[in-house]
């Protein structure tokens, strides 16, 4: 058995959403963790992954977008200040491709996602410990968990878009 837990200064937890339906707004989470548990020291098959996210933490480059994204029109960042993911089946499929499944909670709404993953491989860092490199992939639609905000222009475009991307580059430290 082996125990992973992230690198935060090589990781990022992101998101990204059409905006006017014709550009893309991205946002990260500054705070957060992700723990994994392998049944041996190299192989990432079964593992069990659970990530979370500090939602005050948010940050998309803009003051006014990031408070409106905490208030409740969002996230309700004071009454539910963390976003978890807890895995259910890590898969392996061909080469370093493995498939995620697990259930995301948001404001206390719990669902279940399924992320695209490519492993990236092992490497020793120069202090001699055990990295391994993931991205991940994946969407979600955003009023599935309450966050219903909505708005319309005047001519009736769509504001911000129903589906999310999740984006994860993780580099986990072997414990």
């Amino acid at each position: 058995m082996a125990k992973w837990t992230i690198d935060p200064t090589h990781s990022e937890i992101g998101f990204k959403v059409k905006h006017l339906m014709i550009s893309t707004v991205s946002g990260k989470f500054n705070n957060f963790s992700v723990d994994a548990e392998t049944a041996t020291d190299d192989n990432f098959e079964g593992a069990q992954i659970a990530f979370s996210a500090d939602v005050n933490s948010i940050s998309t480059g803009m003051d006014q977008r990031d408070t409106h994204l905490k208030s409740d029109d969002f996230f309700n960042a004071e009454a539910f200040p963390k976003l978890s993911f807890k895995s259910r089946s890590f898969t392996k499929g061909a080469n370093d491709e493995f498939t995620l499944t697990g259930d995301l909670t948001i404001r206390d709404v719990t669902k279940p996602v399924t992320l695209d993953v490519t492993y990236s491989g092992l490497m020793q860092d120069f202090y001699g410990n055990m990295k391994a490199g993931f991205e991940a992939k994946g969407k979600f639609n955003r009023k599935d968990f309450d966050l219903k905000w909505s708005a319309t222009t005047e001519a009736g475009g769509v504001v911000v878009s129903d589906e999310v991307k999740l984006l994860l580059d993780i580099q986990l430290q072997r414990q």
